[in-house]
């Protein structure tokens, strides 16, 4: 299984995911900024894998 690389300007609109506040992914989804918004995988107890620090 290969990982594909998600381009850092696709924000994600992941409301559950523990890490959402720290993630540069939610801010430009919330702000407008992202070419393309998504939801990843991200819960509760752990991130996505596809996480950006702000």
């Amino acid at each position: 299984m290969s990982k594909q690389k998600v381009p850092e300007n696709v924000g994600c609109n992941n409301q559950k995911c523990i890490k959402r506040d720290e993630c540069k992914r939610n801010e430009i989804a919330r702000n407008g900024t992202a070419v393309e918004v998504r939801t990843f995988g991200g819960t509760p107890e752990k991130g996505c894998g596809k996480f950006i620090q702000k």
